[in-house]
């Protein structure tokens, strides 16, 4: 295929990524979202395999290898559950960061076959890329293993912090950078695999001191390093849709992170940078837990309580999402509603473990998109109501955010659940949340626990309800 050709197709490519961004923007055009983006990718993998340099002889090996790795990848997405998914995703970006790292080697160790030059003279401008695009993949793999570890549960979800942390980041950082310089000058082998070792190095470092609470930001934050990853091979490979999707993925995960950031209350500069000033604490509220009382309650009263409101919301968490409970939850709202109760659904801007993951769900279930709200449009609503009934939600709903400075979830914008007249929360025990933190909501006068799997009480409300 010519070059000219596959200039075109890969901006026809590249339109049809941006379409993709902006179907995603909304549940309402998520499909047609979705159905973008797959388009796309197919055309931009297309050209890709008809642009390979000796064709006949090469098609081959394309071939298996889209073969094998396109069974893996259909066979994980057919077995995944939804609650896996976060960790599906950091893995995925572990990925990409590595395939970056793989192509900048192979271009530094042959640049006569990316028409870069010859080895020890390789053009400076493919050079700078390469590093770059080697650099921020490899803290995007090895990043996102620790993600992918923390989210597993295989390693604590707490902070890792040492005296000092930060500033060997720092020490490292500048290092990679001064290496880069360095390796414009002589292109020497071991500078640039010390750039690669340097900066697998950071990766982990980068993330094992954030926590667990901060974990969704963590997930779109390597979703932003993976797309720069991708558009500085891009550059270097000449590649226009490569760069053009990489710049895609990088801005939008950015920008997602910093909403993420400020739904969380904080800062940006100091997530990206690696958590800085994460505390494992996790308060007072922790140390007296045993002492404190909590109210019991069964089926039956959670349904002769919603039965008899005049309004509910329904704050779903990840407890529903393992619990597979969003089709009895619908069951359970559609009866509510021939009953004259009125239904709103809140959504916290981290509820789950990645950006979005209760809308998915709740869309799983076919629940009307005008009947979910973000925190900041129903947060007064809860004064006003009757019933919140919170399943699986955990974090999001923890008063000790507004009143405990020690929390490392102080200053996080939360449901103001509390506020309800009765609040029933369905959680399997007093484990503390993601962040390691107890909820004070579990010990108020107007909260009633609903000790049980959520989909298993979600279904005993549903048969108590007239």
């Amino acid at each position: 295929m010519s070059a000219n050709l596959s200039a075109i197709f890969y901006l026809i490519s590249g339109i049809l990524f941006i379409l993709a961004l902006r179907g995603l923007s909304s549940p309402e055009t998520s499909r047609q979202g979705n159905f973008f983006g797959i388009l796309g990718m197919t055309i931009a993998i297309v050209v890709t395999i008809f642009s390979v340099g000796n064709f006949s002889s090469s098609i081959i090996y394309v071939l298996i290898v889209f073969i094998i790795g396109g069974s893996i990848g259909a066979f994980i997405a057919f077995k995944i559950p939804m609650t896996a998914m976060p960790e599906l995703v950091a893995g995925f970006h572990s990925l990409v960061g590595l395939a970056a790292v793989f192509v900048a080697i192979s271009a530094f160790l042959d640049p006569d076959a990316f028409n870069l030059g010859s080895p020890s003279n390789i053009k400076l401008a493919s050079l700078i890329e390469m590093s770059i695009g080697a650099g921020i993949g490899a803290i995007t793999f090895t990043g996102s293993i620790i993600a992918f570890l923390k989210l597993r549960g295989i390693m604590s979800g707490a902070p890792i912090t040492f005296p000092g942390q930060h500033l060997i980041n720092l020490i490292l950082g500048i290092t990679v950078i001064a290496l880069v310089f360095y390796l414009c000058k002589s292109q020497s082998s071991i500078l640039f695999w010390s750039i690669i070792v340097i900066s697998f190095l950071i990766g982990v470092l980068l993330i094992i001191p954030i926590g667990g609470a901060d974990m969704p930001v963590v997930i779109s934050m390597l979703n932003s390093y993976s797309g720069w990853a991708a558009a500085g091979i891009g550059f270097t490979l000449e590649n226009t849709a490569l760069i053009i999707t990489g710049a895609l993925v990088g801005s939008s995960g950015a920008i997602l992170s910093y909403i993420m950031c400020k739904g969380m209350n904080r800062s940006f500069i100091s997530v990206i940078l690696g958590g800085f000033g994460a505390d494992a604490s996790t308060g007072e509220s922790q140390k007296n837990k045993d002492q404190k009382p909590v109210k019991n309650g069964n089926a039956e009263d959670a349904a002769f309580l919603m039965k008899n409101a005049s309004s509910v919301i329904i704050v779903p968490g990840y407890g529903m999402a393992v619990a597979q409970a969003q089709h009895a939850l619908r069951e359970m709202v559609d009866k509510l509603k021939k009953n004259g109760v009125t239904i709103k659904y809140a959504i916290h801007p981290v509820a789950g473990r990645m950006p979005g993951h209760m809308n998915v769900l709740l869309a799983e279930a076919n629940v009307p998109y005008d009947e979910v709200f973000e925190l900041d449009d129903i947060n007064n609503d809860f004064a006003n109501t009757d019933v919140a009934f919170v399943i699986g939600a955990n974090d999001v709903t923890n008063p000790v955010a507004k009143t405990d400075p020690k929390s490392p979830i102080f200053g996080m914008p939360v449901l103001d659940v509390e506020k309800c007249k009765s609040v029933l929360f369905v959680k399997r025990s007093l484990s503390p949340g993601y962040a390691g933190v107890d909820n004070e909501l579990f010990y108020r006068d107007n909260t009633l626990m609903l000790f049980a799997d959520a989909k298993k009480m979600t279904e005993d409300i549903v048969k108590n309800i007239d």
